[in-house]
């Protein structure tokens, strides 16, 4: 017990860093249960909070922080709760087919690059108020020449068919039916016919006319800098990438320079700190100035100022929120005498990320943000605190640069590799050569054409600003062709990633040599990954496609149809196979062969369900169609059934096999049509 209060002891000094830690950890503990907590549970988890509060009074100075680390979590736990159910809004719970009408509040495109909408004052035919979702989103298929062009605040209409969220493609997968409650978005579908202008656009919100000035700014960079590369600077100038091609956009990804696109904290980051040096070598040119100004303060002021406008000019997402509040906090502690960069100004930006919206936790944006930020720093501060020289003073940019990508790019990997399955060998490459270039060229002509606009002379900077992302384009589709440039990896356990976190976490945060104690957890979390087994058969939650393991891979029972779930299967599985050459891989038997003798039958289309004549026991028998209600001795799965279920994984269990499906992963939560039904009955 000495020997902790001892350790507990030598962290004094050091322990606000863990307070986002702390309330991560509530926040993922609330996401991981499988019950709704009640409100009787929350009120019971807030009293023993504040419990263990009063305790740590009695627990003495060493002991006392384990007492506010356990009041945290809960507060995560509660924080969660609560957010979670403020932004409650009705969800579809049946496929719809008719007229349309809303308010357009977001545009993007779609991964088969058809353009979105995303309407809110939604109103359906024949459909109460009181059962309408809050937002839904609706893609253009079709021939839309004669649609209207939507326009930030314009009021539509159209003729779409709409469906609720759809849940994980299989057990443990990215949860879009959570993502989509968190969005507020009650319905996503499709329309061909074409949009209808009814009411022009309104100037009632500010968010809306800062939605006009985006897609002012874009349409005047894209007349001047037209195709990948104007799409490629309204990206990092207003975050909308529905003008870059799918092609450029998988270059940009498989040489790791994707993330140049999402307005980050190198973004917010190489501005701010532009416009700092800017305006500080400016009243430094003023020598009256100078003299009677605090001129750091000033400097750091104004580039708070301008990050404010990047900040409404972006759209005000999640990601680019955060990197404002990183770049916040630091500006603020320069105008306070405080240092701009160190850990606890990092903490202060999760914690206050967290405390608005405890849901970004869960997504990449937030991880491999942090991660990096959180590395970067430590990295830089064990070397100033050690007296790590970078060489000469001509070659110190260059190090720094080859430090931090690599630096970063070492701790985002496992985050990117766990969503995104795949790992850019060439990434550091590619970020060598081209962060510099968008540090020193591509931030600086987009200030410069700021200034011109004015003038009428903005094309100046945008052009300047097009031979900067000219290069970055082309060194992403160079990298991108080289051979090997990227493989791919199987997806990870729920536990694996924050494992790693939370080991990594403990490197860079705890103080002294039992930080070496993070090694384990970061090795555990590997060898599981690696270790860990796919589902030896997957089944989508409405019975159209079905999938097997075999020796060549995951072999899928259509070659066409269900391609987004085909898509996340193979990049989970790790396999960079098409969705035609895996439906090739289908053996020829009239059921695919799974462990322990037994076989899975797929049933595709009316006429295959209506010539089913039966099965024997133990097999699996999928449909897309609904299956007459017969008693048989093998396991039935149609839409009907697998409502009540997801999308189900067959896993090898000794010899032979178990079912797991997306309901038994994910229990009945608020974003779940499960949850709703069970509300509904009671």
């Amino acid at each position: 017990m000495t020997r902790i209060r001892a350790i507990l002891l030598d962290q004094r000094g050091s322990l606000f860093e863990w307070v986002p830690v702390c309330l991560a950890i509530g926040i993922g503990l609330y996401f991981l249960l499988r019950f709704e907590p009640s409100t009787v549970f929350l009120a019971s988890v807030g009293l023993g909070a504040f419990l263990i509060l009063l305790m740590g009074r009695w627990l003495g100075e060493a002991f006392s922080p384990l007492a506010i680390a356990l009041v945290l979590v809960a507060s995560g736990f509660l924080l969660a709760a609560y957010r979670a159910h403020d932004v409650a809004s009705p969800v579809m719970g049946w496929r719809y087919y008719g007229p349309v009408e809303g308010r357009v509040v977001n545009l993007d495109r779609s991964s088969s690059d058809a353009l979105r909408i995303t309407l809110d004052q939604v109103v359906l035919e024949r459909v109460s108020p009181q059962r309408t979702p809050e937002r839904v989103r609706v893609s253009l298929h079709g021939d839309q020449s004669l649609s209207v062009a939507p326009a930030p605040g314009l009021r539509v209409m159209t003729t779409a068919h709409l469906s609720p969220p759809g849940g994980p493609v299989e057990p443990g997968g990215f949860d879009f039916q959570r993502h989509a409650w968190f969005g507020q978005l009650g319905g996503v579908g499709y329309t061909r016919v074409p949009l209808l202008a009814i009411a022009p656009p309104q100037d009632d919100q500010l968010e809306l006319a800062v939605f006009r000035v985006r897609m002012a700014v874009a349409k005047r960079m894209l007349d001047i800098l037209p195709g990948d590369v104007g799409g490629f600077a309204v990206a990092v100038t207003t975050g909308a990438r529905s003008s870059i091609s799918q092609e450029a956009l998988e270059d940009l990804r498989a040489s790791n320079l994707a993330h140049l696109l999402a307005i980050s904290g190198l973004h917010m980051g190489l501005l701010t700190g532009f416009v700092f040096a800017l305006l500080r070598l400016t009243i430094a040119l003023v020598p009256p100035l100078a003299l009677r100004v605090p001129a750091r303060k000033l400097a750091a002021g104004g580039a708070l100022i301008v990050a404010s406008g990047y900040l409404a000019l972006s759209g005000g997402n999640v990601a680019t929120e955060r990197a404002f509040i990183m770049v916040a906090v630091a500006l603020t502690a320069l105008m306070l005498n405080r240092r701009a960069i160190s850990l606890r100004a990092v903490a202060i930006a999760a914690t206050i990320v967290l405390l608005l919206r405890p849901e970004a936790l869960l997504g990449p944006g937030f991880q491999m943000s942090f991660a990096a930020t959180t590395a970067l720093v430590a990295v830089f501060g064990y070397m100033r605190d050690h007296r790590i020289g970078m060489g000469p003073k001509w070659a110190k940019p260059v190090v720094a640069v080859l430090i931090s990508s690599g630096v970063a790019g070492l701790a985002t990997a496992p985050i990117g590799a766990a969503h995104f399955n795949a790992i850019s060998h060439y990434g550091l490459l590619a970020n060598l050569t081209s962060v510099p270039m968008m540090g020193t060229v591509v931030i600086p002509a987009a200030v410069l054409a700021l200034i011109l606009a004015p003038l009428g002379l903005d094309w100046i900077g945008l052009w300047i600003m097009g031979v900067g992302l000219r290069w970055i384009l082309w060194v992403g589709n160079f990298v991108a062709n080289l051979d090997g440039a990227r493989s791919f990896v199987h997806g990870p356990e729920v536990i694996v990633l924050p494992m790693i976190a939370l080991g990594f976490l403990w490197l860079c945060l705890w103080q002294g040599r039992t930080r070496l104690i993070g090694v384990a957890p970061v090795l555990a979390a590997f060898w599981l990954w690696a270790t860990t087994d796919r589902p030896v058969g997957l089944i989508a939650e409405n019975g159209a496609l079905v999938g097997v393991m075999t020796d060549q891979g995951r072999a899928l029972s259509k070659a066409k149809g269900a391609g987004f779930v085909a898509q996340n299967w193979l990049e989970n599985d790790g396999d960079a196979t098409d969705q035609f050459t895996a439906a090739a891989r289908w053996p020829e038997t009239p059921a695919a062969p799974l462990p322990g003798g037994i076989g899975v039958t797929h049933l595709s289309g009316k006429k295959a369900v209506a010539a089913f004549d039966g099965c024997a026991e133990g097999q699996i028998v999928v449909a897309n169609q609904d299956l007459p209600k017969r008693a048989s001795a093998c396991i039935l799965l149609d839409p009907e059934r697998l409502q009540d279920m997801g999308a189900v994984a067959i896993m090898q269990s000794g010899d032979g096999v178990r079912l797991s499906s997306v309901r038994d992963r994910t229990g009945d939560r608020l974003w779940t049509p499960w949850y709703r039904d069970k509300m509904r009955r009671q």
